[in-house]
């Protein structure tokens, strides 16, 4: 099962955090951000948002090997939200990581690499904030998070893409 369709799941599930308002917030602070950096296009967010899914994937996998699922989930439920948060960054990204990854998001989307140095902090915790939608609301520490496991694929047989995640969600929310 897709991404996106964990994530519907989580929204149709009373025992998951996730809920349309959440998702809603998720999809607003996106469309703020391309309004507040000349982008234009959501889609240009959303592309950042692909690149840097793959680094917050790495991150987390590499968190889950050396921790477990829990430690995973406490990440995800301490920086997820729509409010920007340096700390969110600097607990998955080292300060040579992040410069890496600031330009890769710059070479393939355009955006100056120095404001995709600012915009980071808001960026990775809206991606965290979409992984918390799996969140057991009984057990919220606990990694039994279909979200957050299909995005980490414990098992690392697939490819998820948070792009086509945010994409489907905008057609979802009819917008």
């Amino acid at each position: 099962m897709g991404l996106f369709e964990q994530i519907i799941n989580a929204i149709d599930n009373p025992q998951q955090q996730g809920n349309n308002e959440q998702l809603g917030e998720i999809l607003n602070t996106i469309e703020q951000l391309s309004n507040n950096t000349g982008t234009s296009r959501p889609s240009t967010i959303q592309s950042a948002l692909g690149i840097l899914g793959s680094y917050v994937r790495s991150a987390l996998q590499q968190k889950q090997a050396d921790s477990g699922n829990e430690e995973v989930q406490a990440i995800v439920n301490q920086y997820g939200g729509v409010n920007a948060n340096p700390e969110a960054v600097d607990t998955l990204f080292s300060p040579m990581l992040q410069q890496q990854l600031a330009q890769a998001i710059a070479e393939r989307t355009g955006i100056n690499a120095e404001m995709v140095q600012q915009l980071l902090p808001l960026l990775v915790p809206l991606v965290l904030n979409l992984l918390r939608t799996g969140t057991n609301v009984q057990a919220p520490h606990t990694g039994e998070n279909p979200v957050l496991n299909t995005f980490v694929d414990a098992d690392r047989d697939g490819d998820v893409d948070l792009a086509d995640a945010v994409k489907t969600a905008f057609r979802f929310l009819g917008r």
